[in-house]
């Protein structure tokens, strides 16, 4: 089990991405046009890096839903590579079964 406090911080970042995603999103269109004037993109510039670094979607880990464990998170399941296998033994996780040849 990961450290709660690593917990709490990585909540607490994807709240702070998702509450600023639109602005960031809004600021780097307005960085990426080709059209946009020198002075418009230099302001949007300064406003984004104005923005709180824990606000970028990027600095959110891929955690696992039942331990917190940041390495070996399968994306399609949300949990980690141990805690998928235990789970798929059990027959907890839909349409997994084990091999056999």
């Amino acid at each position: 089990m990961a450290r709660k406090a690593k917990l709490e911080s990585n909540k607490k970042r994807a709240k702070l991405a998702a509450r600023y995603a639109a602005k960031r999103k809004e600021l780097k269109k307005i960085i990426i046009d080709p059209n946009a004037e020198p002075e418009a993109k230099g302001e949007a510039i300064r406003k984004l890096q104005r923005l709180p670094k824990n606000s970028n979607q990027i600095r959110v880990k891929n955690r696992c839903a039942v331990t917190g464990r940041p390495r070996g998170f399968l994306r399609a399941f949300g949990l980690s590579r141990i805690a998928f296998r235990e789970l798929a033994h059990r027959g907890m996780v839909p349409g997994v079964t084990k091999s056999s040849w």
